[in-house]
This record gives C-alpha cells, structure tokens and sequence, in this order.
C-alpha cells in the first residue's frame, strides 16, 4: 500500500510515485482532506507532473470547504458535473474541434454541418436537455429538403454526444437506436455525348461558361486521371515527377500513397494550370484562399450552378466524373484490378496480402486507352477506315 506524507498545509497530503520523477524529485500524487457538517470528505487531485503544486492544492481545499459549508458543491467531481450540466451545445462544438476535430481530415466538414444545421437550433441548449426526441425532430426537418444531408448530421451528431458521454457531460448518448435513412448509391455516368457537352464548356476560352477558370482545368483533370475531387484539387507542383503524379498517403482516402501515370492530355491541362496558378504551390489556385487550392466544395457549386447551362439533361457532380473513367476502362477492356489500382483502390482479400505489384506500367497503358477514346468522344481524333487520324489540340 503507497505511504502518505502531510505537508505543511492542513488537509493537503500526497504519495510519491516510485519511479518516475519530476525534476529531481519523485513526481507527488496530491490529496485533499476535510471535515463538513462532522462528515470526512477526501479528494484525489492529481499528479505534480499535471501541474498540481502544494500551494494550488490548498488553494483548491479552501476554495471547497467554503464551497461545501455554503451549500455548494462538496467536491471538485460535484463542481465539475454542474458546469457539464451546464455546458450548453456551442461550447460543445467548440470543445470538440478543439479536442478532436481539428486533427481530422474531415474535421473542418463536420464542424460545417454541426454550424450550419444545428447551431441554429440549440446553439443555447444545455447539452443534457438534449434528448431523442429533440434530435429525432431536428434530423426529420433536415430530411425534408436534404435527405443525405440529414444522414451525415446524424453522423456528426452521433459522433458529438458519444464524445460529451466520453467526458463526462452527459451518462448516455441520445443518439442511440435512431436509425439512418437508407441511401440508394449514386450510378451517374455520363454518356458520350455529355462528355462532349461538357469539354467544349470547360475551354479556358469558352467565354459564355462562367466558372471559375482553374475548376474548369480542375474538372478536366478528374475526367483524364479518375482521381478524386479532393486529390486532384489539392494538387500541388511538387507531387509531379516526370510523367508521375506521385500523392502522398496523407493525402488520400485509404491513407496509402498512390501513383498515377500523366499522358499527354493531362500534360496540356497542367500547361494551363501553370499560366493560371501565378507561382503558387497548388496547381488550382483559389481565386480566395491566399496560395491556397480550390476546394471541392466550389467546385461542387460550380457543377451545380451550369450543369444545364452546359445543355445537359440530369445533374452530375465532380465525382461522377470518376465513375464515368471508371466504367469507360471496363468498356476498354481493362480488367478490374487494374481499373481499381488506377483509381487508388486497394485490392481485397487475399490480393492485398499476396500481390505487391505496383501495376505503373499496366496503369499507365489503361489511362492511354482512355485519353485515345475520350480524345475520339470530343473529336480531336476520327477513326478512318480502321485507322486514327490525329487532329490538332
């Protein structure tokens, strides 16, 4: 059993921990002591290691003792679970980005949704007044103009109140048994004469398509790699190597570094990009964001604002474009495997464990099938009597 020393304060004693230091002396484990209406009441504090010293812990003793004679709180544990209790939801918020959310890739984005679509709401809730029926009805209104949105607050919301629980602000999360809305998996591909719609809108000088001039490069350099939105936004000089666009694994989903071969049509959007980017380090400058890249969130916008400007029947987004490369190489002939390396899937099963092969080459010869078959779709290239004709780029 540990030994405890008094100190020179009343009520105040510790223990010493028997191998690790701080300083020169063993680290102090301190402890408080007192008596309120004849009752003995005694709390552990914490660690000098933890910033406690002699002088604090009697400070803290005195400040409870007068605490527990008025009627207060007895403890620091009792002082604690009223201010959670009060803790109201946007202190919340904040603790958790402060906490948590900003060390994530995905922090910025949930704190966005929390911002956008709650706050409003219980910006001013006590967390603990929060129940499920509060969050049942919150979710429903949001499901009624956006019903994926409302899958991805509860994600967050979910995320938050396990996070207060964690903590010790609330005993349970009321997020529990609340079940999401089934979402149907997006199948947008689009068609020949769609792709051809939309390159002709993307031209640097195509005056009558008011998008931001890098998100046009930007879109054609998802159509011609397959890579994703935020990959290829977040494109920076140094990541290219000859004829390699090398992302580094903390830039991808999946947290593995990924190659991607460049053909000679990617070559020709990353010319542009350079007359466009004015010496920044990301390929698709903002037009906001000091030597910051576009963001997939303006992107997005801007499919969404032209998409039937540009003479297109149904919606798409960026990401669509990634499945419309994807299914365009299983029309090539390209098998799976590689298709799924040239997106920077990881392989499944086995496969992961046995086959280490990087595919560059194969990789390579896939996206050069696809820069030959999207250049036919936009007519740069006509196919005469089993023969290609190149056209001028």
């Amino acid at each position: 059993m540990a030994k405890w020393f008094k100190t020179s304060s009343p009520g105040v004693r510790y223990r010493e921990h028997p191998t690790r230091k701080h300083g020169i002396l063993p680290d102090r484990y301190y402890s408080i002591y007192y008596k309120v209406d004849r009752h003995q009441i005694e709390e552990a504090l914490g660690w000098a290691s933890e910033g406690w010293t002699q002088e604090k812990v009697a400070a803290t003793r005195h400040q409870m003792k007068r605490s527990a004679k008025n009627g207060g709180p007895r403890t620091l544990k009792e002082a604690r679970a009223i201010a959670d209790a009060a803790l109201n939801f946007k202190d919340l918020v904040n603790e958790i980005w402060e906490k948590e959310l900003h060390h994530k890739k995905s922090g910025p984005q949930t704190k966005r949704l929390l911002q956008k679509d709650v706050l409003p709401f219980w910006g001013n809730r006590k967390v603990a007044d929060i129940k499920r029926r509060d969050i049942v009805q919150l979710l429903d209104r949001i499901k009624e103009r956006a019903p994926i949105t409302a899958n991805r607050v509860h994600g967050a919301l979910t995320r938050l109140f396990n996070f207060a629980a964690e903590r010790g602000v609330i005993e349970d999360s009321p997020c529990t048994r609340i079940r999401k809305a089934p979402e149907k998996g997006r199948s947008r591909v689009l068609a020949d004469n769609e792709i051809k719609l939309l390159w002709d809108a993307l031209a640097l000088d195509n005056m009558d398509m008011d998008i931001y001039r890098a998100s046009k490069l930007a879109l054609k350099m998802i159509l011609l790699t397959g890579q994703r939105p935020g990959e290829v936004c977040g494109m920076t000089w140094d990541e290219i190597d000859g004829n390699t666009w090398n992302i580094p694994a903390d830039r991808m989903k999946n947290k593995e570094a990924h190659t991607v071969p460049l053909c000679s049509m990617t070559f020709e959007v990353m010319e542009q990009a350079r007359l466009l980017s004015d010496g920044s380090a990301f390929m698709f400058k903002s037009s906001h964001l000091k030597d910051g890249p576009i963001t997939t969130r303006s992107l997005a916008k801007g499919v969404l604002r032209h998409w039937q400007e540009i003479g297109i029947e149904k919606p798409f987004t960026p990401h669509d474009l990634r499945r419309t490369l994807r299914t365009r190489l299983a029309e090539l002939g390209i098998s799976d495997v590689i298709a799924e390396r040239v997106l920077g899937h990881k392989l499944q099963g086995v496969l992961a464990v046995y086959n280490r092969h990087d595919y560059d080459k194969e990789k390579r010869q896939a996206l050069t099938m696809w820069e030959g078959r999207l250049r036919r779709i936009i007519g740069l290239e006509q196919a005469v009597s089993g023969k290609i004709v190149n056209l001028r780029w």
